[in-house]
């Protein structure tokens, strides 16, 4: 994980419309505020890719102590592993795209908002798809803008990042005649975030499932685990036409993928 920041923009709900993370740090304070209900991306792992941008939801609740409102605090959730929430909130971690949080009544407020991942700057080690620790970074202001003291609030319930999947799937001949042999061949592959491309996985089993023409369901026939380099390939006898699609389940690291049914003729 690299240390630095992404150039995303921070839309504040706090006095001040401050980038996280670029103020000046100063001892941890007990700021008397609470953050409860913490929930990123729904709930779900965040898969990333290669190249393409991930803006993961958040949503929380705020409890303010007596005389401090919601617009003398600018929260900053974000994610770490591997270290401290305070060596995290300075760098190595995954951090807040925007807040907006909204006042539900005397000291309390439900906030929203979307961390930023940029894979080919924010994540630059395969070592990145691993649990993730929740944190909020509190900083507090008084009613002259100025800084009165900051908290990092931890105890959440982790997040999974996990480097997305894809896999293809070839049958072959096309047609066949009834009866004889057709190989379905494919590959598995996932996001590396070092070499910022999919390369093969290797091992990873993967069902092959068919659906015949004229229905919606596909039923597993086979089980093949890929070779080194993430390649598949298996036979199977033609008896009806149809699609053959090779699929997987999540991992520990790694998101799921299914390939596009692969249409065959029955002659």
């Amino acid at each position: 994980m690299r240390a630095g920041r992404s150039g995303s923009a921070f839309a504040l709900a706090g006095a001040l419309a401050l980038g996280a993370f670029t103020a000046p740090s100063a001892a941890a304070v007990d700021t008397g505020v609470t953050v409860s209900k913490l929930v990123v991306n729904k709930g779900k792992p965040i898969i990333v890719g290669t190249t393409a941008e991930v803006r993961p939801t958040l949503t929380f609740h705020l409890s303010l102590p007596s005389g401090v409102g919601v617009g003398d605090v600018t929260p900053f959730p974000y994610l770490y592993h591997d270290t401290t929430a305070a060596k995290g909130a300075e760098s190595g971690g995954i951090y807040t795209g925007f807040t907006d949080c909204t006042a539900t009544g005397a000291g309390a407020a439900d906030c929203r908002g979307e961390l930023y991942i940029d894979p080919r700057w924010t994540l630059d080690s395969n070592n990145d798809a691993t649990t993730w620790k929740t944190a909020v970074w509190v900083r507090l202001w008084d009613s002259n803008e100025r800084f009165k003291g900051e908290e990092y609030l931890t105890g959440f319930s982790s997040v999974q990042v996990k480097r997305a999947a894809k896999v293809t799937v070839n049958a072959a001949p096309e047609p066949v005649t009834k009866g004889k042999t057709l190989t379905v061949t494919g590959r598995i592959t996932r996001a590396d975030w070092v070499k910022h491309a999919y390369t093969g996985f290797g091992g990873k089993a993967a069902k092959l499932q068919f659906r015949k023409a004229g229905t919606s369901t596909y039923t597993t026939v086979k089980t093949v685990s890929a070779d080194s380099a993430g390649y598949l390939k298996t036979t199977v006898t033609a008896s009806t036409d149809g699609y053959w699609r090779w699929t997987f389940g999540e991992t520990t690291t790694t998101g799921g993928a299914t390939a596009a049914g692969d249409y065959v003729d029955v002659k």
